[in-house]
C-alpha cells in the first residue's frame, strides 16, 4: 500500500503548487499522518509516506474514517481549496468490510462534491465499495494489496477525467439585494449541572445581542435551551427591535432536565429553526450562526446532526466549559478553530474577542436565489436540463438529465411515455434512487457547479415505504421538491417530502394537473435553489412520476 502510494505521489504536480496530499490511515478509529497543507514539496510527501508504520488496530471502521474525512480533512483549515473549486479526490485502499454503517458518511462525501475511488482486495464487499464511490467504474479491485499495481491504469484513467478546475461554489462577484445581515440563534445549556452557570450564560448573550443590527432588519435573533430536549425562547421572527430581544433574554429561566442530548438539539434546530417559517433568510442568502454554549458531554451522537447543519451552511461556534468534550465541540463546529473553551461560564467574556473575530468573517456572499421561471423551459441553449423517472414499486427512469439536449428530444421522449405499472407504491425507494442515480454528475447533474436541483414529484397515493430519510437526504442536498398529490395522497407525507407546506399541490383527480399550473410556476419562482449557500439563479428540473 505504501509502496503504491508513493508511486501516485510521483505523477502528481506537489512542487508548483497545483496538487496537494493527505494521508490517513485507520482501523477502529482514523490518525492523520499529514494534512493537505502539512507540506509544499513533493520531496516532504515522499519522505512522510516512506515513514509511514502500519497502526493496527481492530474493528474496521470506515465509516467513522470517512466522517473524520468530511469534517476534519476536507475543510479550508486543513488546506482543502474545496470553496475556491479545486476538485476534492479521495483513494481509498482497504482490505476487509466495515462494521460500522458507510452509508451516511459516503453520502456526505458525495454531497460535499468529493470523487472517491475504492480499491479493495478479495476480502472487502465490492458493493460496500461502489454504495463509497457511487460509481461502480471507480470501485476497482485485486486480490492482494501486492497486486495493487495492476489498477494503475485504470485509477490513472479515472483521474485523467478529473479537470484542474471546477466552477468555483462562492462567486467572485457580490451582489447584495438585501440588507447585509446574519441569522443567529443561540443554543444554552439549560441541564441540572449548569443551574449555577446559567446567569453568566444569560449575561453573555445579552452581550452579544447588543452587538447585533436587529432594529434595521440586518440581524434576526433566536434563542433556544436545551437538556434532554430543545426549548425554543423565541424563534428569528418573533422579534423586530433589540429592546424586545433583550427584555426575553432577561427573562430566561433556567429549564432543567437531564440527561444532555445535544444531538437532538442539533437536529431540533435544523428541523424547525433554520427553516423559513421560522423566520430564517437562508433562502435569500442570508449566512446562517449557531452559537452553542455548553457544558458537558452529550449522552446522544452529535455527529449526524452536526454534519447535516453543515450540509446545510450553517456556521457553527461551540464554546465548551472543562466539563464539555473538545473532540466534541470541534466536530460540532463548523471549523475545529471555531471550538473556543473557558473553565467556566464565568469566564465567558474572555472568549469575546475569539468570538467577535469569527463573526465579523461571516457576511453575505451572494444574490438573492430567486430565479426566474417562465411558462417552458430553456433546454436548448443548455440552460436547463430534464429527467424524468416513473415509479411503482421500484423507479425506471425515461431519460437522464445528460439523455438529450435539446427540447424536441425531450417532448418527443414525453409523448412516448407508457405506464409502468406495478405495486405497492414505494415511494421513499424512488426518492433514494434519484438522489443516488438521478442527481449525479455522471447523470448529467450540475449541482456541484452550484447549478439549482428542482424535483417535481405527481402521485396518486400514499406511500408503503417510508419517506423520511430518503425525503431528509434530497433536502440535504440542497434539491428543491415540489410534491403533487391527488385525493388519494396523503397531504402531510406530501408536506414531508417538500419540507415546505407551501410545495404541497393538490388536485381531485390527474385530470385537474393543468388548474395547479399556476401554483406551481409561482412556487418554483417563489423557492429557494441552493446546492450550496451561494447559487447562481438558473433551474434545472427532474420529474418523478407515479402510475
Amino acid at each position: 500500500m505504501r509502496d503504491f502510494v508513493q508511486k501516485q505521489v510521483d505523477t502528481l504536480s506537489v512542487d508548483d503548487g497545483k496538487d496537494r496530499v493527505s494521508v490517513v490511515q485507520y482501523s477502529s478509529d482514523p490518525a492523520v499522518q499529514f494534512y493537505l497543507n502539512t507540506y509544499t514539496t513533493k520531496r516532504e510527501v515522499l519522505d512522510s509516506v516512506r515513514g509511514l508504520r502500519h497502526k493496527g488496530g481492530r474493528p474496521l471502521n470506515t465509516g467513522a474514517a470517512l466522517r473524520y474525512l468530511r469534517d476534519n480533512v476536507f475543510t479550508a483549515s486543513a488546506g482543502s481549496r474545496r470553496p475556491s473549486g479545486v476538485p476534492q479526490v479521495l483513494i481509498l485502499i482497504t482490505g476487509g468490510r466495515s462494521f460500522d454503517s458507510i452509508d451516511e458518511p459516503a453520502s456526505a462525501l458525495k454531497q460535499l462534491g468529493v470523487l472517491t475511488i475504492a480499491i479493495g482486495t478479495r476480502g472487502s464487499d465490492p458493493r460496500e465499495l461502489q454504495t463509497i464511490t457511487g460509481e461502480p467504474s471507480h470501485a476497482l479491485s485485486v486480490s492482494e494489496f501486492t497486486d495493487l499495481p495492476n489498477v494503475q491504469e485504470q485509477l490513472s484513467s479515472v483521474m485523467s477525467t478529473v479537470p484542474m478546475r471546477v466552477t468555483p461554489l462562492t462567486p467572485t462577484v457580490t451582489v447584495v439585494r438585501q440588507p447585509a445581515g446574519r441569522d443567529v440563534v443561540f443554543l444554552l445549556d439549560g441541564s441540572d449541572a449548569t443551574r449555577s452557570g446559567f446567569p453568566a450564560m444569560r449575561d453573555f448573550v445579552q452581550k452579544q445581542v447588543d452587538t447585533l443590527s436587529v432594529d434595521d432588519g440586518k440581524d434576526r435573533v433566536s434563542v433556544v435551551q436545551y437538556s434532554s430536549d430543545p426549548a425554543v425562547q423565541f424563534y428569528l421572527n418573533t422579534y423586530t427591535t433589540k429592546r424586545e430581544v433583550l427584555d426575553s433574554v432577561r427573562g430566561l429561566r433556567h429549564k432543567g432536565g437531564r440527561p444532555l442530548n445535544t444531538g437532538a438539539a442539533l437536529q431540533y434546530l435544523r428541523d424547525n429553526v433554520f427553516t423559513a417559517s421560522a423566520g430564517s433568510r437562508r433562502p435569500s442568502g442570508v449566512p446562517q450562526v449557531l452559537i452553542l454554549i455548553t457544558g458537558g458531554r452529550s449522552f446522544d451522537s452529535i455527529d449526524e446532526p452536526a454534519s447535516a447543519l453543515k450540509q446545510l451552511g450553517v456556521l457553527t461556534i461551540a464554546i465548551g466549559t472543562r466539563g464539555s468534550d473538545p473532540r466534541e465541540l470541534q466536530t460540532i463546529s463548523y471549523e475545529p478553530s471555531h471550538a473556543l473553551s473557558v473553565s467556566e461560564f464565568t469566564d465567558l467574556p474572555s472568549v469575546q474577542e475569539q468570538l467577535s473575530s469569527v463573526m465579523s468573517k461571516v457576511i453575505v456572499r451572494a444574490t438573492p436565489m430567486t430565479p426566474t421561471v417562465t411558462d417552458t423551459l430553456s433546454v436548448d441553449d443548455g440552460k436547463d436540463r430534464v429527467s424524468v423517472v416513473q415509479y411503482s414499486s421500484d423507479p425506471a427512469v425515461q431519460f437522464y438529465l445528460n439523455t438529450y439536449t435539446t427540447k424536441r428530444e425531450v417532448l418527443d421522449s414525453v409523448r412516448g411515455l407508457r405506464h409502468k405499472g406495478g405495486r405497492p407504491l414505494n415511494t421513499g425507494a424512488a426518492l433514494r434512487y434519484l438522489r443516488d442515480n438521478v442527481f449525479t454528475a455522471s447523470a448529467g447533474s450540475r449541482r456541484p457547479s452550484g447549478v439549482p436541483q428542482v424535483l417535481i414529484l405527481i402521485t396518486g397515493g400514499r406511500s408503503f415505504d417510508s419517506i423520511d430519510e430518503p425525503a431528509s437526504a434530497l433536502k440535504q442536498l440542497g434539491v428543491l421538491t415540489i410534491a403533487i398529490g391527488t385525493r388519494g395522497s396523503d397531504p402531510r407525507e406530501l408536506q414531508t417530502i417538500t419540507g415546505e407546506p407551501s410545495y404541497a399541490l393538490s388536485v381531485s383527480e390527474l385530470t385537474d394537473l393543468p388548474k395547479v399550473q399556476q401554483q406551481l410556476e409561482s412556487s418554483v419562482e417563489a423557492a429557494v435553489f441552493e446546492v450550496t449557500p451561494e447559487l447562481p439563479t438558473v433551474i434545472v428540473g427532474s420529474m418523478l412520476w407515479s402510475f
